[in-house]
């Protein structure tokens, strides 16, 4: 699998702007502060096709980018779809029910969505919020893969255990959970190769 073009498609800050349907899409969803823009910008070798920010909640409109692949000889497209973060305290209730409402209108009744890619930080543990989110989306059919990220920032004995602890937390096979960091490239084909239609 080789990423030919990435670029921006759409932005939408609410049902009414989302896109006309134009490729299948996988959304990436988290914590805020978990790592979304940066695993993004790997997976498509940008450094800055989604935004980065050290400030948690950053993201509060949902984007979609296109991404052209070649797969197996033949050229593809789909669309990845960056939503915003969720259970950043520094933000008002009203705002926290908005961008609930927000999400949920996404991945309710979205047909091209293909799949979900949750990420976890490898130095948090699972939360309510990560098995009723991973529940939610299984009740709707929507596949799921669990990035656990940022395994870099751990030593290899302790990432080790992490990663063990963390599965048994994850109500999933083993084969959709993957371990990834977007600095040192980790676990990028894995995850490609779980979440690319056909």
């Amino acid at each position: 699998m080789r990423v030919l073009e990435a670029k921006w498609h759409a932005t939408a800050a609410g049902p009414e702007g989302f896109p006309n349907p134009a490729a299948p899409e996988v959304a990436f969803l988290g914590r805020s502060n978990v790592g979304k823009s940066s695993l993004l910008n790997a997976l498509v070798n940008r450094k800055k096709l989604a935004r980065t920010s050290s400030s948690p909640g950053k993201t509060r409109l949902i984007h979609w980018y296109h991404v052209r692949y070649e797969l197996r000889a033949a050229a593809r497209e789909m669309l990845l779809v960056d939503l915003p973060g969720y259970g950043y305290a520094r933000v008002s209730k009203v705002e926290r029910k908005h961008w609930q409402g927000l999400v949920e209108s996404y991945l309710e009744d979205r047909p091209p969505l293909t799949a979900a890619v949750l990420l976890q930080d490898i130095r948090r543990d699972v939360s309510e919020d990560e098995t009723l989110l991973i529940d939610w989306l299984a009740e709707r059919k929507i596949p799921v893969v669990v990035a656990i990220t940022k395994i870099d920032k751990l030593k290899p004995m302790r990432r080790a255990a992490r990663l063990r602890a963390l599965k048994q937390s994850i109500a999933l096979p083993n084969a959709r959970i993957i371990a990834t960091s977007a600095s040192s490239k980790t676990g990028l084909g894995e995850l490609w190769g779980a979440v690319t239609p056909g």
